[in-house]
Protein backbone atom coordinates (compact mmCIF):
# COMPACT_ATOMS: atom_id res chain seq x y z
CA UNK A 1 0.00 0.00 0.00
CA UNK A 2 1.61 3.25 -1.13
CA UNK A 3 0.45 6.75 -0.36
CA UNK A 4 1.58 9.88 -2.19
CA UNK A 5 3.19 12.74 -0.34
CA UNK A 6 6.37 13.43 1.62
CA UNK A 7 8.70 10.82 3.13
CA UNK A 8 6.38 8.00 4.13
CA UNK A 9 6.39 6.26 7.48
CA UNK A 10 7.24 2.60 7.01
CA UNK A 11 4.97 0.54 9.26
CA UNK A 12 5.84 -3.12 9.82
CA UNK A 13 3.07 -5.27 11.24
CA UNK A 14 2.31 -8.86 12.17
CA UNK A 15 -0.20 -10.70 14.37
CA UNK A 16 -0.72 -14.22 15.68
CA UNK A 17 2.88 -15.11 16.41
CA UNK A 18 1.53 -17.72 18.86
CA UNK A 19 4.92 -18.00 20.55
CA UNK A 20 5.69 -21.47 21.90
CA UNK A 21 8.80 -23.62 22.22
CA UNK A 22 8.67 -24.77 18.59
CA UNK A 23 8.62 -21.13 17.40
CA UNK A 24 11.52 -19.90 19.56
CA UNK A 25 13.87 -17.80 17.45
CA UNK A 26 11.68 -17.96 14.35
CA UNK A 27 11.14 -14.20 14.11
CA UNK A 28 14.30 -12.87 15.75
CA UNK A 29 16.58 -12.71 12.67
CA UNK A 30 14.08 -10.66 10.67
CA UNK A 31 13.13 -8.49 13.65
CA UNK A 32 16.74 -7.49 14.36
CA UNK A 33 17.04 -6.14 10.79
CA UNK A 34 13.83 -4.12 10.97
CA UNK A 35 15.57 -0.74 10.71
CA UNK A 36 16.52 -1.58 7.12
CA UNK A 37 12.86 -1.71 6.08
CA UNK A 38 10.65 -0.06 8.71
CA UNK A 39 10.33 2.76 11.21
CA UNK A 40 8.01 1.00 13.67
CA UNK A 41 6.73 -2.52 14.38
CA UNK A 42 3.07 -3.18 15.27
CA UNK A 43 2.03 -6.46 16.93
CA UNK A 44 -1.71 -7.16 16.62
CA UNK A 45 -2.34 -9.73 19.34
CA UNK A 46 -2.22 -13.47 20.00
CA UNK A 47 1.46 -13.02 20.66
CA UNK A 48 1.51 -16.22 22.73
CA UNK A 49 -0.01 -19.63 22.03
CA UNK A 50 -1.97 -19.95 25.26
CA UNK A 51 -1.09 -17.02 27.50
CA UNK A 52 1.53 -18.68 29.72
CA UNK A 53 4.46 -16.84 31.27
CA UNK A 54 6.85 -19.29 29.60
CA UNK A 55 5.48 -18.27 26.22
CA UNK A 56 5.68 -14.61 27.21
CA UNK A 57 9.37 -15.10 28.02
CA UNK A 58 9.87 -16.53 24.53
CA UNK A 59 8.05 -13.52 23.08
CA UNK A 60 10.23 -11.07 25.01
CA UNK A 61 13.33 -12.82 23.67
CA UNK A 62 12.08 -12.30 20.10
CA UNK A 63 11.52 -8.57 20.56
CA UNK A 64 14.32 -7.66 22.96
CA UNK A 65 16.17 -4.43 22.11
CA UNK A 66 14.84 -4.08 18.58
CA UNK A 67 16.13 -1.18 16.46
CA UNK A 68 12.66 0.37 16.01
CA UNK A 69 9.82 1.19 18.45
CA UNK A 70 7.36 -1.64 19.05
CA UNK A 71 3.64 -1.09 19.73
CA UNK A 72 1.35 -3.98 20.62
CA UNK A 73 -2.09 -5.09 21.73
CA UNK A 74 -2.92 -8.44 23.28
CA UNK A 75 -5.23 -11.01 21.72
CA UNK A 76 -7.70 -13.48 23.15
CA UNK A 77 -5.14 -16.30 23.49
CA UNK A 78 -2.88 -14.03 25.53
CA UNK A 79 -5.60 -14.20 28.20
CA UNK A 80 -6.16 -17.99 28.10
CA UNK A 81 -4.55 -18.50 31.53
CA UNK A 82 -5.93 -15.21 32.90
CA UNK A 83 -2.39 -13.83 32.96
CA UNK A 84 -2.87 -11.06 30.42
CA UNK A 85 -2.03 -8.45 33.03
CA UNK A 86 1.28 -10.22 33.74
CA UNK A 87 2.11 -10.50 30.06
CA UNK A 88 1.28 -6.81 29.61
CA UNK A 89 3.62 -5.93 32.49
CA UNK A 90 6.41 -8.04 30.97
CA UNK A 91 6.04 -6.34 27.60
CA UNK A 92 5.97 -2.90 29.17
CA UNK A 93 9.12 -3.71 31.16
CA UNK A 94 10.74 -4.76 27.88
CA UNK A 95 10.08 -1.29 26.46
CA UNK A 96 7.05 -2.20 24.35
CA UNK A 97 4.18 0.29 24.06
CA UNK A 98 1.32 -1.99 25.13
CA UNK A 99 -2.06 -0.43 24.33
CA UNK A 100 -5.45 -1.22 25.82
CA UNK A 101 -7.92 1.56 25.14
CA UNK A 102 -5.20 4.21 24.95
CA UNK A 103 -2.79 5.64 22.40
CA UNK A 104 0.84 6.52 21.86
CA UNK A 105 2.37 9.16 19.58
CA UNK A 106 5.79 8.54 18.06
CA UNK A 107 8.18 10.81 16.17
CA UNK A 108 9.19 8.81 13.11
CA UNK A 109 10.90 9.74 9.85
CA UNK A 110 10.53 13.43 10.70
CA UNK A 111 6.78 13.03 11.18
CA UNK A 112 4.42 12.20 14.02
CA UNK A 113 2.41 8.96 14.05
CA UNK A 114 -0.37 8.26 16.53
CA UNK A 115 -1.41 4.68 17.27
CA UNK A 116 -4.56 3.80 19.20
CA UNK A 117 -5.06 0.21 20.32
CA UNK A 118 -7.57 -2.23 21.78
CA UNK A 119 -7.93 -5.99 21.69
CA UNK A 120 -11.44 -5.66 20.30
CA UNK A 121 -13.87 -8.54 20.38
CA UNK A 122 -16.69 -10.35 18.69
CA UNK A 123 -20.07 -8.83 17.96
CA UNK A 124 -20.72 -9.47 14.31
CA UNK A 125 -21.52 -7.50 11.18
CA UNK A 126 -24.73 -6.24 9.54
CA UNK A 127 -25.31 -9.44 7.57
CA UNK A 128 -23.58 -11.69 10.11
CA UNK A 129 -25.13 -10.86 13.44
CA UNK A 130 -23.67 -11.93 16.76
CA UNK A 131 -25.58 -13.52 19.63
CA UNK A 132 -24.67 -11.57 22.79
CA UNK A 133 -27.65 -12.92 24.72
CA UNK A 134 -27.07 -16.60 23.98
CA UNK A 135 -24.52 -19.28 24.85
CA UNK A 136 -22.05 -19.42 27.71
CA UNK A 137 -21.16 -16.42 29.85
CA UNK A 138 -17.74 -16.36 28.17
CA UNK A 139 -19.37 -16.27 24.73
CA UNK A 140 -21.70 -13.47 25.78
CA UNK A 141 -18.80 -11.46 27.24
CA UNK A 142 -16.78 -11.77 24.04
CA UNK A 143 -19.78 -10.77 21.90
CA UNK A 144 -20.28 -7.68 24.03
CA UNK A 145 -16.62 -6.76 24.15
CA UNK A 146 -16.49 -5.81 20.47
CA UNK A 147 -18.89 -2.85 20.78
CA UNK A 148 -17.39 -1.82 24.11
CA UNK A 149 -13.84 -1.82 22.77
CA UNK A 150 -15.04 0.09 19.71
CA UNK A 151 -16.06 2.94 22.02
CA UNK A 152 -12.66 2.83 23.70
CA UNK A 153 -10.90 2.79 20.32
CA UNK A 154 -12.85 5.85 19.16
CA UNK A 155 -11.93 7.72 22.33
CA UNK A 156 -8.27 6.76 21.98
CA UNK A 157 -8.16 7.89 18.35
CA UNK A 158 -9.79 11.18 19.28
CA UNK A 159 -7.11 11.74 21.93
CA UNK A 160 -4.27 11.61 19.38
CA UNK A 161 -2.90 15.10 18.72
CA UNK A 162 -1.69 14.47 15.16
CA UNK A 163 -3.43 13.73 11.88
CA UNK A 164 -1.69 10.47 10.93
CA UNK A 165 -3.40 7.80 13.01
CA UNK A 166 -3.37 4.01 12.99
CA UNK A 167 -6.00 1.86 14.69
CA UNK A 168 -4.42 -1.32 16.04
CA UNK A 169 -6.60 -4.22 17.21
CA UNK A 170 -6.71 -8.01 17.29
CA UNK A 171 -10.29 -8.71 16.15
CA UNK A 172 -11.42 -7.76 12.65
CA UNK A 173 -13.39 -4.56 11.96
CA UNK A 174 -14.65 -5.59 8.49
CA UNK A 175 -15.68 -8.79 6.71
CA UNK A 176 -13.42 -8.07 3.71
CA UNK A 177 -10.42 -9.48 5.55
CA UNK A 178 -12.38 -12.50 6.80
CA UNK A 179 -12.93 -13.90 3.30
CA UNK A 180 -11.61 -17.45 3.34
CA UNK A 181 -12.94 -18.19 6.83
CA UNK A 182 -16.24 -20.08 7.22
CA UNK A 183 -19.05 -17.51 7.07
CA UNK A 184 -20.75 -19.05 10.10
CA UNK A 185 -17.88 -17.92 12.34
CA UNK A 186 -17.70 -14.32 11.06
CA UNK A 187 -19.58 -12.96 14.12
CA UNK A 188 -16.93 -14.44 16.39
CA UNK A 189 -14.02 -13.02 14.43
CA UNK A 190 -14.82 -9.34 14.69
CA UNK A 191 -17.24 -6.48 15.04
CA UNK A 192 -18.60 -3.83 12.67
CA UNK A 193 -18.57 -1.27 15.49
CA UNK A 194 -14.77 -1.34 15.36
CA UNK A 195 -14.89 -0.15 11.73
CA UNK A 196 -17.25 2.66 12.69
CA UNK A 197 -14.74 3.72 15.35
CA UNK A 198 -11.93 3.65 12.78
CA UNK A 199 -13.90 5.94 10.49
CA UNK A 200 -15.17 8.28 13.19
CA UNK A 201 -11.72 8.55 14.78
CA UNK A 202 -10.05 9.66 11.56
CA UNK A 203 -7.69 6.69 11.23
CA UNK A 204 -5.37 6.49 8.24
CA UNK A 205 -4.99 2.72 8.46
CA UNK A 206 -6.44 -0.14 10.54
CA UNK A 207 -4.39 -3.20 11.45
CA UNK A 208 -5.72 -6.48 12.90
CA UNK A 209 -5.11 -10.22 13.11
CA UNK A 210 -7.12 -13.15 14.53
CA UNK A 211 -8.50 -14.44 11.19
CA UNK A 212 -5.88 -17.06 10.27
CA UNK A 213 -7.82 -18.17 7.20
CA UNK A 214 -8.77 -14.69 6.03
CA UNK A 215 -7.23 -12.34 3.51
CA UNK A 216 -4.91 -9.37 3.86
CA UNK A 217 -6.75 -6.48 2.20
CA UNK A 218 -9.95 -4.73 3.14
CA UNK A 219 -11.53 -1.33 3.60
CA UNK A 220 -14.06 0.31 5.92
CA UNK A 221 -17.28 1.89 4.66
CA UNK A 222 -15.53 5.24 5.04
CA UNK A 223 -12.65 4.15 2.81
CA UNK A 224 -9.97 3.50 5.42
CA UNK A 225 -7.61 0.66 4.38
CA UNK A 226 -7.81 -2.38 6.67
CA UNK A 227 -5.05 -4.98 6.78
CA UNK A 228 -5.18 -8.47 8.29
CA UNK A 229 -1.57 -9.15 9.27
CA UNK A 230 -2.08 -12.57 10.83
CA UNK A 231 1.14 -14.53 10.37
CA UNK A 232 -0.67 -17.43 8.65
CA UNK A 233 -2.14 -14.91 6.18
CA UNK A 234 0.96 -12.87 5.31
CA UNK A 235 3.31 -15.88 5.48
CA UNK A 236 6.35 -13.94 6.70
CA UNK A 237 7.72 -12.29 9.83
CA UNK A 238 6.03 -8.98 9.04
CA UNK A 239 4.63 -6.95 6.19
CA UNK A 240 5.48 -3.28 5.60
CA UNK A 241 3.01 -0.55 4.64
CA UNK A 242 4.05 2.95 3.59
CA UNK A 243 1.88 5.58 5.26
CA UNK A 244 2.26 9.18 4.12
CA UNK A 245 2.11 11.78 6.88
CA UNK A 246 -1.04 13.90 6.80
Amino acid sequence: MQYSGNRSIRVAAVADLHMRDSMAGAFRPDFTRLAERADVLLLAGDLTESGTLREADLLCAEIDALPVPVVAVLGNHDHDHRLGYRIAAMLTAAGIHLLDGDAVTLDLAGSRLGIAGVMGGSGGFPRHRGTPDEGTLEHQARMRRGPLDALRLHQALDAIACETRIALMHFAPVIDTLVGEPRKIYPGLGCHDLAEAVDAGGATLAIHGHAHGGTEFGRTAGGVPVRNVSYPVIGRSYVVYDVAPM
